[in-house]
């Protein structure tokens, strides 16, 4: 007998495939298949910092200036010494260091100051979520040449009752401004190794696994 917890969690999920589908177009498209060893890695994306991402900020020669683990506010904002509430999220870690220094420099000469992120949440845009029937719905930050095979191992795999092949792929396409939806075959990937099953992952996608109905 299943748990009812799990399916209340469930019927939210299906909730959440109505909403999307009424604003998703090409639910029949497949995404080309992806290696499960990519034959040359390259960087992602730049990375824009997101709520709850944890910062050192370093003013060369002025330590009082510098900070370290400097958390990111659920508010988008940060304040470190003669700075406060720098909005910090949607910026890169070159977009922050260079709005610091122009703060800094109305009281210090010249200041040159390095932004890194020490741990990584990012925005929703650069989260890969995958949600229904797997053992662990989680939102996983997205790195460079992530694929559907990484996010799955991520998750602890799919549910008992997992219909697999019947999951969905929901990107937003920037050059439409629409969201586009594909299908997912889960089940040759995980249980039959099927290697065209695999297809890369872009910041921002969403997977839906459905249960199987009986």
């Amino acid at each position: 007998m299943r748990n009812p917890k799990n399916l209340s969690l469930h019927a939210s999920f299906a909730l959440a495939v109505l909403a999307l589908g009424g604003c998703t177009a090409g639910s029949d498209k497949e995404l080309p298949a992806a290696s499960f060893v990519a034959l040359q890695e390259g960087p992602g994306e730049e990375y824009v910092i997101g709520p709850l991402d944890e910062l050192t900020i370093h003013v060369w020669r002025n330590p009082e200036l510098s900070a370290e683990k400097i958390q990111v506010r659920p508010d988008g904002r940060i304040t470190i010494p003669l700075v406060r509430d720098m909005p910090a999220v949607g910026k890169t870690p070159t977009m922050l260091q260079e709005d610091i220094r122009l703060q800094l420099s109305q009281y210090i000469e010249e200041p040159i100051v390095s932004v890194i992120v020490n741990e990584f949440a990012g925005t929703f845009s650069q989260q890969v979520r995958i949600v229904g029937s797997t053992e662990k719905p989680a939102s996983l930050p997205y790195r460079a040449n992530m694929t559907v095979l990484d996010a799955m191992i991520a998750v602890g795999g799919l549910g008992e009752f997992a219909a697999g092949n019947k999951a969905k792929l929901i990107r937003f396409d920037k050059q439409s401004g629409k969201q586009q939806e594909y299908g997912l075959r889960l089940t040759d990937l995980l249980k039959r190794g099927d290697s065209k099953a695999n297809v890369m992952l872009r910041p921002g996608d969403v997977i839906i696994i459905p249960e199987s109905t009986f």
